[in-house]
């Protein structure tokens, strides 16, 4: 495994980062196809022993059960201080008034639950799920502030937003001398390439860590195209991600298989490669339900795509209507 400095700090984090909505409670939350504790922990233990550091969950991935085991299973396979631990703050947790969004009352309560859940003092990397529009962003930037200071945090970032939300919120916390965002949680795979408009180059601008999620577009690379899981049958989001695109993306699933079988690999390999060798990217966020997705991905890390391939791979693209940040 090969490890990189996270954007401009002197963070390292692995080249992978595993991401953990996969596991939790499946009668708890959105997620029914998620793994239980004991099916999640061996893939936990597999990933620490492959040398991955860099894990990601949320407050709201199955209801809070992921943060709860994905802490304890990180307690018990390997030591505090030589992994990166992520997770996320927005969506609702609870009914009624002040329960969700990233007011200063909301994130001072969801920080404290986050670390009960998890099991530790800090959180290395603190992340806004979304944009919250009921929020002034000066507000949600002084009280992510307070709490790094408190040293419940140890850096801040971001996920899915429009770039001129991203260029404000970046802006407005040098103006006060507040802590700054050092990571965008993007959307960005071969099915969805709209973060390349504006995103991707404000990120590279200002020198900020860029860990895609669903680089593989939530397995819809990885398989044929009237193939299905699981997951895809009742994963509702995916389903409000992918389905309007689905002609034009059926023929880039089909350039992914081609270079694959000219290769010799599986396509799950080709689609990361493509993500991992994307100028500006630090770490795709990677799920993995079964131990042959942590191999291909990891094996994905030694694939280099000749430039012919990567445009083979992408001239089929048509413009996307934007998913991610609304």
């Amino acid at each position: 495994m090969d490890y990189v400095k996270f954007g401009s700090t002197g963070l390292e984090v692995s080249r992978l980062a595993l991401g953990c909505m996969t596991y939790g409670v499946p009668e708890r939350g959105t997620h029914p196809w998620t793994l239980d504790e004991q099916a999640s922990r061996p893939l936990i233990r597999q990933a620490v022993e492959a040398g991955i550091t860099f894990f990601d969950t949320a407050n709201s991935y199955s209801d809070g059960t992921s943060e709860e085991i994905v802490g304890r299973a990180l307690r018990e396979f390997t030591k505090r201080d030589d992994i990166v631990i992520a997770t996320k703050v927005f969506y609702r947790q609870r009914p009624g008034a002040n329960g969700a969004g990233l007011s200063r009352k909301a994130l001072f309560n969801e920080i404290d639950n986050s670390l009960r859940r998890l099991g530790t003092d800090y959180v290395d990397l603190y992340q806004i799920h979304r944009w919250d529009y009921g929020t002034p962003i000066e507000e949600t930037l002084e009280a992510l502030h307070d709490i790094v200071k408190a040293g419940k945090v140890r850096y801040i970032g971001a996920s899915s937003m429009y770039a001129w939300q991203f260029a404000k919120a970046i802006y407005t916390a040098r103006q006060h001398g507040w802590t700054g965002f050092i990571s965008m949680q993007n959307h960005l795979n071969l099915l969805y390439r709209e973060e390349e408009r504006e995103m991707m180059p404000l990120c590279a601008d200002e020198q900020i860590a860029v860990i895609p999620w669903s680089p593989l577009a939530r397995g819809r690379l990885t398989r044929d195209w009237h193939e299905t899981s699981e997951r895809a049958r009742t994963d509702a989001a995916g389903k409000r991600l992918y389905d309007a695109a689905a002609e034009a993306d059926r023929v880039v699933v089909e350039a992914v298989a081609a270079i694959a079988q000219a290769r010799g690999v599986p396509r799950a390999q080709i689609a990361l490669a493509w993500v991992a060798q994307k100028q500006g990217v630090t770490a795709p966020i990677i799920g993995a339900s079964k131990p042959h997705h942590l191999t291909d991905a990891i094996a994905a890390l030694s694939l280099t795509l000749t430039q012919e391939e990567i445009a083979a791979l992408e001239a089929p693209y048509v413009p996307h209507r934007v998913a991610g940040p609304n």
